[in-house]
């Protein structure tokens, strides 16, 4: 049984993945030279941060539910982090629209474990977002193993960052990212110790599309979302898995806001996905992973 706000027959998609890029009182998710970078790698000169508030309206305004985090890159950045419990007290000032995610660095141990259960079972949150690249880690690291197990108990998903990234892209050096952290085989061995555990591996996951598919085949529990690329771009295995082995794996997400819902649902609407798969992709399967559907 859901307790959630969301009355999903009266939305037309549910996207498991925008990002709340600026807090309250301004304070960025990422430094000026990351977010320029993802600007470029994007073409998304000058694109405004929205807050929250003007996320939960411009989703409401399409009858859209949309998932929403930050990225805790501490340790491997020394930025601050967006903090989690302000990304769950303004979405649940939205609740109908706005699903809350946290992000806690696994470089964190036990405390990041303390948070993550802390932000379940005390703000509401209902899912975790990774991003191996720029935490500076490998999914199948064992530091990260402690709150993935918090994680699988807590019953809630774990998103996890697949592929390039837009973040550093250009920059020297890459800004020191390390693109090898993000190789969805990495995220398989984590499948494998934690079976219980549901996992989204984010984006079409360049240049490990294959892997993707794998994983998420032969792992019950593993999903894909479509964020970070106009569908147009798609490769043609992801749209042949996704229209028939996967149709109850992939999920719709657009990146928000450097990709808007609107550009993606205009370039998804060209694609050839057969009609009975389509509001699975767009709203079913994430409405069973999220708990949104109630019995």
């Amino acid at each position: 049984m859901s307790d959630s706000a969301i009355d999903v027959d009266a939305l037309t998609a549910i996207d498991v993945h925008t990002h709340a890029e600026v807090s309250r009182s301004g304070h960025g998710a990422l430094s000026p030279e990351l977010f320029g970078a993802s600007e470029e790698y994007f073409k998304a000169h000058g694109h405004r941060q929205p807050t929250i508030d003007e996320m939960a309206a411009h989703y409401r305004e399409r009858r859209m539910a949309a998932v929403v985090f930050t990225v805790d890159a501490e340790h491997a950045t020394g930025h601050p982090r967006i903090a989690n419990e302000e990304v769950a007290e303004n979405c649940a000032a939205h609740a109908d629209v706005l699903i809350p995610f946290a992000s806690v660095d696994p470089h964190k141990g036990r405390a990041g474990v303390r948070e993550a259960r802390r932000l379940v079972e005390e703000h509401g949150v209902r899912g975790f977002k990774f991003h191996p690249s720029i935490q500076a880690f490998s999914p199948n690291d064992r530091l990260a193993y402690p709150l993935y197990e918090a994680i699988e108990e807590l019953g809630v998903p774990a998103l996890f960052h697949t592929g390039q990234t837009g973040i550093g892209a250009g920059v020297p050096g890459g800004g020191g990212i390390r693109l090898k952290y993000s190789d969805p085989m990495l995220v398989d061995d984590v499948a494998v110790d934690f079976p219980e555990l549901r996992i989204i591996l984010a984006h079409p996951s360049f240049p490990w599309q294959d892997e993707a598919l794998a994983v998420a085949t032969h792992k019950p529990y593993v999903h894909i979302d479509l964020s970070g690329w106009s569908p147009k771009y798609f490769p043609p295995q992801l749209v042949r898995y996704a229209n028939t082995l996967l149709k109850d794996k992939v999920l719709f997400g657009s990146d928000y806001p450097v990709i808007t819902p609107d550009r993606w649902l205009a370039d998804f609407g060209k694609l050839d996905i057969k009609p009975e798969v389509r509001p699975r992709i767009l709203k079913d399967n994430a409405a069973r992973l999220l708990g949104l559907r109630k019995d």
